[in-house]
């Protein structure tokens, strides 16, 4: 059968041993599209399911492709590349969510939307339906964390119900293979500026016999990871300059309480090193936003390519011997007139080690853009 340039919608859903409720999933997706007269085919994504589920699917009329890497992420990517409809809309199959009601995601695609997100929270939970620590913490925490971090206004990021312009969504080369893809898609679609809607659905308690696939606390630290390290902006920029800000007010308050001799070096040696763990962020920012550019993870930015002009490895070299050779020198002086001047080795100290962290960071940025011509 190849309807492939014919079909309007293809429901996925991933499944790895949904025998309970599989058929009800798909008997409610095939009527959705019978009633509303939709071009369309169901299509389950098979993780490697040891139940009945496969001969269900096909039983009921769905079509069934294998996906043998496991993972949420790739049976969805796989999934999405061998859907044939224009349109794609995702869930679960677990009969949390209601594939009776897909009209609403079906014309905000028809509208011109490359992305349909279900907002669980304004359409309704029932009841023991998402565990408390999911429902108060975890989801709202990263959808915060997510509207923060890339400028979103998804309210409910983990929602698993989601319509999208496949053309589109497969342009974006989504990569996670875990429950970490429901946060890159919608980051993903963000930072490529796709036009995004969102619309209430409900989610109710699932009919599954056994334990659910998702994990709580490792599930939920691949999505932070995710969002941290997508963001080298919130990962490092912005942590390193308040550190730098911190040592700053540090010295102007050691400065000013100069008189009192009880606290010493302390605050010069804190605050300093406060300012080497600082820059050393910068240096982290710089380059991790380098490689997220180059390896596609960001998509390109004019202004950060107008700073890479400016700031070049062999800049970063050169400024990092001078400062490196202004550091040996204070750092000699002060052992000659070692009675007089401990601050000025404390300085000349800390001159050095920056100096060696930005030649070295600078031979870092050089090894990963001869990567990127490769």
């Amino acid at each position: 059968m190849n309807k492939k340039d014919e079909l309007e919608l293809t429901i996925l859903m991933p499944c790895l041993n949904e025998e309970a409720t599989l058929e009800t999933c798909i008997k409610k997706a095939k009527k959705s599209i019978e009633e509303n007269k939709i071009k369309g085919e169901v299509l389950i994504a098979d993780n490697g399911s040891t139940d009945n589920s496969i001969e269900i699917a096909k039983k009921n009329g769905a079509r069934v492709i294998n996906v043998p890497v496991k993972g949420y992420g790739s049976a969805l990517i796989e999934g999405t590349k061998q859907a044939y409809g224009k349109y794609v809309i995702m869930g679960d199959a677990d009969d949390s969510y209601d594939f009776s009601n897909i009209m609403p995601y079906v014309e905000k695609l028809r509208e011109g939307y490359d992305l349909v997100m279900g907002n669980r929270y304004k359409g309704g939970i029932d009841k023991d339906a998402m565990p408390w620590s999911h429902k108060y913490i975890g989801t709202p925490v990263i959808s915060f964390l997510g509207r923060l971090f890339y400028k979103s206004k998804i309210g409910d990021f983990n929602c698993g119900m989601r319509g999208f312009n496949r053309e589109a969504i497969l342009n974006l080369d989504l990569r996670c293979t875990g429950m970490e893809y429901a946060s890159e898609m919608i980051v993903q679609a963000n930072l490529n500026n796709l036009k995004i809607a969102e619309i209430p659905t409900t989610l109710k308690k699932d009919g599954r016999t056994r334990p659910p696939h998702l994990r709580t606390f490792s599930d939920g630290w691949r999505h932070l990871k995710f969002l941290l390290t997508y963001s080298p902006k919130w990962l490092f920029l912005y942590p390193g300059l308040i550190i730098i800000l911190i040592a700053i007010i540090g010295f102007i308050v050691a400065f000013v309480n100069d008189g009192n001799m009880t606290i010493g070096l302390l605050p010069e040696i804190l605050c300093g090193g406060l300012i080497v763990l600082g820059l050393q962020m910068l240096f982290f920012f710089y380059i991790a936003k380098t490689y997220a550019i180059n390896s596609g993870m960001n998509p390109k930015n004019d202004k950060f390519d107008k700073i890479k002009k400016i700031i070049t490895m062999e800049k970063g070299i050169v400024l990092g011997f001078i400062i490196g050779i202004i550091g040996i020198i204070i750092s000699i002086y002060s052992i000659i007139n070692r009675d007089e001047t401990l601050n000025m080795a404390i300085l000349g100290i800390y001159g050095i080690i920056i100096g060696i962290q930005l030649v070295f960071s600078s031979f870092l940025l050089g090894i990963i853009n001869i990567k990127s011509k490769k």
